[in-house]
This record gives C-alpha cells, sequence and structure tokens, in this order.
C-alpha cells in the first residue's frame, strides 16, 4: 500500500526531535560550536520532482564533508578514471582526518572522502581553476538551476584559522609528490567549499543525478552511468567514515555525512533524503539525522540490497 510521505515524515521528526540532545557539536571549528543544536530538518526529493519536507529542511547549515561529493564529480567531469592514480578507493577504518595510512600507503589517501583524499580532490581542481570553490559552489548551482546557495564567509574563516591537522595531512601528502599546488592555496579552497551553506531540501534535490544514472531530472547528464554507480558504491563502503559499514548494516543506503550535522542518502532510480542535526556521536555523524533516515529506510522499505519498497501515495512538486 502507497505510503503518505507528509505523514511519515513528520512522525519520524518527532522522533529525531527527542534524539537532539544527545551528543555533540563540532567545536573544533568555532562557528560551527555556536549553532542552535536543538534544530533537526528532512527532507525528500524524487526523481518525479516531488519534494516532501519535515522540521526545518529549509533552513541552510554547513554542509561540510557533503561538500565533497560535488567536488569529487566535478574533478571526475575533469579528469575521468585518471583521477584514481592519486586517490584509492577502499574504506580507511580510521576517523576522516587521520594520518595514519599515508605513510605506509605513500602519500596516496584511502578514498575521496576522508580529509587526505579530499585535499587531493581540492589540489586536482586547484589546477584546473582560479578558485576552485567558486567552481565548486557554480557547479551546484547549476545542479539546482538556482543560484540561491552560499558559501558562508564565518564558517570559512573559522575553520581556516583551526586547519592545523589539514595542513599537516596536506604537507605530508606534498612530501609524497601528491599534492601539487602550494598547501596554503589547497587548504584555503577546500575550507570555503566546506563552508557551503544549503538546506536539507537543496541538498535532496542537487544530488538527485545520483539517483537518476547521472541524470538531473531535467534530463541534463551530469556524469555517465558507470562513474555515478561508482560514487554511489563509493559513499556506501566510505561516505561515513569508520562508521560507513554501520551505516550500510542500518540503512542500506549509499550516504555522504558531514560534521555539519548533515547526511545524505542515495536511493537509485527513486530519491535522495537528506537530514540535518548539529549534534554528532563519537565518528563525527548526526545521531538525530542517522536515526531519520534509518527509520524512513525501513518503514518505506527502500534499500540497494533489494525488497519491495513502499512509495508515496502522490507527490507534491517543489
Amino acid at each position: 500500500m502507497p505510503l503518505n510521505f507528509d505523514k511519515l515524515l513528520a512522525a519520524i521528526a518527532r522522533h529525531a526531535q527527542t534524539l537532539t540532545d544527545a551528543g555533540a557539536v563540532a567545536d573544533y571549528i568555532p562557528a560551527l560550536a555556536r549553532v542552535d543544536p536543538s534544530q533537526f530538518g528532512i527532507a525528500v526529493a524524487g526523481l518525479d520532482g516531488s519534494l516532501y519536507c519535515a522540521g526545518v529542511a529549509q533552513r541552510a547549515f554547513s554542509i561540510q564533508s557533503i561538500s565533497k561529493l560535488f567536488a569529487l564529480t566535478l574533478a571526475l567531469q575533469r579528469e575521468g578514471d585518471a583521477l584514481w592514480q592519486r586517490v584509492g578507493r577502499e574504506p580507511s577504518g580510521t576517523p576522516f582526518n587521520s594520518l595514519v595510512l599515508l605513510e605506509r600507503e605513500r602519500g596516496i589517501p584511502r578514498n575521496p572522502f576522508v580529509n587526505a583524499g579530499a585535499l587531493v580532490i581540492t589540489d586536482v581542481l586547484c589546477q584546473r581553476y582560479l578558485q576552485p570553490e567558486r567552481a565548486v559552489l557554480e557547479f551546484i548551482h547549476r545542479l539546482l538551476g538556482r543560484s540561491t546557495v552560499a558559501v558562508d564567509a564565518e564558517v570559512a574563516r573559522s575553520e581556516r584559522a583551526h586547519s592545523d591537522r589539514n595542513s599537516a595531512i596536506a604537507h605530508f601528502m606534498r612530501s609524497f609528490g601528491n599534492l601539487r599546488g602550494q598547501v596554503g592555496a589547497v587548504l584555503d579552497a577546500y575550507c570555503a567549499q566546506c563552508a557551503i551553506a544549503m538546506s536539507c531540501a537543496e541538498l535532496a534535490q542537487a544530488s538527485l543525478f545520483l539517483a537518476g544514472d547521472g541524470c538531473q531530472p531535467r534530463g541534463a547528464r551530469v556524469l555517465d552511468p558507470q562513474a555515478t554507480r561508482r560514487i554511489n558504491a563509493l559513499m556506501l563502503t566510505c561516505g561515513a567514515y569508520d562508521a560507513a559499514g554501520d551505516f550500510a548494516f542500518r540503512m542500506g543506503l549509499p550516504t555522504k555525512t558531514g560534521v555539519g550535522g548533515g547526511i545524505l542518502a542515495v536511493v537509485p532510480g527513486r530519491m535522495t533524503i537528506c537530514a540535518w542535526s548539529p549534534r554528532l556521536d563519537a565518528t563525527g555523524n548526526s545521531i538525530a539525522a542517522a536515526a531519520a533516515i534509518e527509520r524512513f529506510a525501513a518503514e518505506t522499505g527502500v534499500s540497494i540490497f533489494g525488497g519491495e519498497a513502499r512509495m508515496p501515495d502522490g507527490g507534491r512538486t517543489g
């Protein structure tokens, strides 16, 4: 029987709101520490143009590492498979900002979603664009079909001023020849990219090409189907850092998380889901947002591992 997504998301939001006291905000970035931690929002965007929302789904937040999805896609558009000579495709099993594996693996990051891998992707974009953070932002504008998204300058400054560990990672990779630009320029672009602010609704809509085999709903091709499926595979295995296995177990969907409290999930061929709440668990993932997406997947039956999904009884466009 079809579901009423409005009622389902409202119920999920009510339950998620009870979880917003658990965990802690990402206080190592002072601007993020000042965000009201009691907030929760969720949005579901369908390939048919439908959009369902609950909570503060239209409120912009710092997307942080979810921006790595857009930077990776842009780099793949420019570099193709040559990109994988500089960054791996394996789970790290370590925290997102760890340096532990870099020496043993001679400066090649395990995957593009840990900070080391994302810095390599930013370095690639620095070789292609005078302002790589602007290129990522304009790419998001094209995906959305509007230019409502911007970099939060305060968050960017705060993050750049507290980027010692990322600086160490970048210098370490440069010593192995896997970072070709100047470390300062790469960090400037990376911190600005992470400080892009978007709402749950905007993130879900901008990411629909990942559900559409590389095409946005308007029909514009972003990536070829094979590259799109590979990004989804990386999201499943690496998108939640050292909690990726647990996320796959709980949700059965490709996900990408960020320390701003956002989590994006993809249902290939159908929809994207984005939930946000600022407080994080020990692995840097939002507690309330993860619980919300887990419940949505359970209630609807959506999973890349099979089963019959229960779909909405009529959509609203937005």
